[in-house]
């Protein structure tokens, strides 16, 4: 870890009375024991509450790596600009430090993320450019147009967040530490989604150096190739359908995935009609009001516990709440829309707004 990282982001694991501006506040997060699903399983399925992070999602994390990075390298001066592609999380995060550290914001956005994130973000006084959702491939995705705005602006940065690798090294050198200390060590099998592979490769990177038996099981959402890419290398990345996740999955290998590929022991498939009713249960048996992809990795993590047997440490990531899709994902008719109306028990349906 460099210095001028050092100086702002305290990795110890340990309760801090004071945090010296958001900044030190980030990482730490608590780990939470899962009861239903530790009894269901006969394991113990832990997961990391990043929705606790100030900017409420893991994203922080690499969000404060690549701005700090980048002033190290003197690539951001004050008063400059930080512009970024993101779903919304990464850039939440982003805007949060740039208020506190005196940066101004633009994000680029795919004009099908929820209108809370979208709202949120001009909220924080970012710029928020909407474009249309189209291929990594395609000149206009909101990636390639965040690079193009960042080169014409004078002191401004693009966070790079799916190939910049400091993103990756922000779990590397926090989230993973934290789990291991967490548990003591005693971690057999670890699972989140992939959106730049960043949380996922990074504590991959991490615990296998720790312990090369721990598993490592990516999990995938539908429309996303990472799936197929390990259960059948030889055939083509191809994007075929979508999901009702927000920020995950993806059509290519990037580069903070590509440095834990060969760390990667198991694949997992999980359909919308599992994370629907996982995120459900997780409200309404244990208190957690998380987001789509949040309950995509518990899902797996149950997977994963169910593959490995009885007496087994699974640990996955609670990315965000579902504050930021709530529109949607409790709306009866949004639902009936998705074709997952039907998964949910009746007690459940009968909670939703039309």
């Amino acid at each position: 870890m460099s210095l001028l990282i050092k100086r702002f982001y305290s990795t110890g694991i340990k309760n801090r009375a004071i945090a010296n501006g958001i900044c030190d506040a980030i990482g730490n997060t608590p780990l939470i024991r899962i009861g239903s699903l530790s009894e269901q399983t006969k394991c113990n399925i832990y997961a990391k509450a990043e929705f606790m992070n100030v900017g409420g999602s893991v994203k922080d994390r690499a969000a404060l790596y690549i701005i700090r990075k980048a002033e190290e390298e003197g690539k951001l001066k004050p008063g400059g600009t930080i512009v970024e592609g993101t779903a919304g999380n990464t850039g939440i995060g982003m805007a949060h430090i740039a208020n506190a550290l005196g940066y101004k914001c633009v994000i680029y956005m795919p004009n099908t993320q929820s209108a809370e994130k979208v709202n949120l973000l001009r909220s924080l006084g970012a710029q928020v450019k909407l474009v249309p959702a189209v291929p990594f491939e395609d000149p206009q995705n909101y990636n390639h147009q965040a690079k193009r705005e960042a080169e014409s602006l004078p002191n401004a940065i693009w966070g790079n967040q799916f190939d910049n690798v400091h993103n990756r090294l922000a779990h590397f050198e926090t989230t993973g530490p934290e789990i291991w200390q967490q548990t003591n060590g005693k971690v057999d099998g670890w699972t989140c989604s992939t959106g730049t592979g960043g949380t996922f490769a990074g504590v991959s990177m991490y615990l296998k150096q720790k312990n090369p038996k721990i598993t490592c099981a990516v999990a995938d959402p539908p429309g996303s190739v990472i799936y197929n890419y390990f259960k059948n290398p030889s055939l083509p990345l191809k994007r075929e359908g979508s999901s009702i996740t927000e920020g995950i999955g993806q059509g290519r290998i990037t580069d903070n995935l590509q440095g834990a590929v060969s760390l990667v022991d198991d694949s997992l498939f999980i359909p919308d009609s599992e994370t629907i009713q996982m995120l459900y249960r997780m409200l309404y048996q244990e208190g957690l009001f998380i987001g789509a992809s949040s309950a995509l990795n518990v899902v797996a993590a149950v997977k994963l516990a169910e593959k490995l047997g009885p007496g087994h440490n699974i640990v996955t990531v609670l990315a965000d709440s579902a504050t930021r899709y709530q529109t949607n994902l409790f709306s009866k008719n949004w639902l009936t829309n998705k074709g997952l109306l039907q998964y949910l028990p009746n007690e459940y349906q009968q909670q939703l707004n039309q």
